[in-house]
């Protein structure tokens, strides 16, 4: 079969579920998976062809595209900052917006000119935060939390692949009795902070896809993992430490006030690329 055939079936089968450019994103990473072509190969050789072998994969993603399974977990494999990871429906895909709280902190920690650092990312999933933390401060030691073992077990691989130490700790920030042997000058996390209320401006291939452990939290208790990430933090980070977290922008104050609550002081918010507040820090007060 011709590649540019394949090319216009996925726009036919799947236009009227993703916008065009994404169904076009689609298949050029598809081309570049399995058969290692850019995408001005098919300008190049507008009539390519390629055997049944070769393109069975191509009909098998756009099987799994129809039912919303993310691009991601077809591939098996996402794109953070500087690392390529490896994604299951174990993990959340890692996204921009995190990427961007990951290069606040990177900021404010290469300015300090810092020696050693000792970072905590709590729920790690993939393991993003922590490897791209890792790999752009060597002399960090970073440790990394979740619940999940399944999570875990892929952060380790990534870990792995991306060539960088970590320390992988099992554990549910959510449980009181959590001790690590460690004091840290940085704890940052991205956890819950969906209300199941907001669940209907969740696209589908998030909401049935995604790990909803990783995603959701109850309409009355929105800022569960933040309060008790600030009460971990009491007893695991280190005074004038910083505290760093990804949040629901329709919670942003509140979760700003929080953290005042909870003995840290000078606590900003930051807003993404589209303008929306997702970031927040603070310094954890002397006592």
């Amino acid at each position: 079969m011709i590649v540019s055939e394949i090319k216009n079936i996925f726009h036919l089968e799947l236009d009227a579920l993703y916008p065009k450019e994404e169904v076009a994103t689609f298949f050029y990473l598809l081309l570049e998976k399995h058969l290692r072509l850019e995408r001005f190969a098919l300008v190049m050789q507008p009539q390519l062809a390629i055997s049944k072998e070769e393109e069975q994969p191509f009909f098998d993603a756009l099987a799994q595209l129809k039912l919303e399974i993310p691009i991601q977990y077809i591939l098996g494999e996402a794109h953070f900052m500087d690392a390529n990871l490896k994604v299951n429906k174990n993990v959340l895909i890692p996204r921009s917006e995190t990427e961007e709280l990951v290069t606040w902190i990177l900021e404010d920690v290469q300015n300090l000119n810092l020696g050693h650092i000792n970072i905590l990312d709590i729920g790690t999933g993939s393991g993003c935060i922590a490897i791209a933390l890792a790999k752009a401060l060597p002399y960090a030691k970073v440790t990394a939390l979740d619940i999940s073992p399944e999570a875990l077990g892929l952060a380790q691989e990534n870990a792995i692949l991306n060539t960088v130490e970590i320390e992988f700790v099992q554990g549910d920030v959510l449980d009181e009795s959590l001790r690590l042997d460690a004091n840290f000058d940085i704890i940052v996390s991205n956890p819950p902070y969906v209300r199941e209320l907001e669940k209907k401006e969740i696209k589908n291939n998030v909401k049935k896809h995604e790990p909803s452990l990783a995603l959701f939290v109850p309409d009355n208790n929105a800022l569960i993992f933040y309060k008790a990430i600030a009460q971990f933090s009491d007893t695991h980070l280190v005074r004038n430490g910083k505290i760093y977290a990804e949040l629901n922008q329709y919670l942003a104050e509140e979760t700003k006030d929080l953290f005042e609550d909870e003995n840290f002081c000078d606590v900003s918010l930051k807003k993404d690329i589209f303008e929306n507040t997702r970031m927040l820090r603070g310094i954890k007060k002397e006592q």
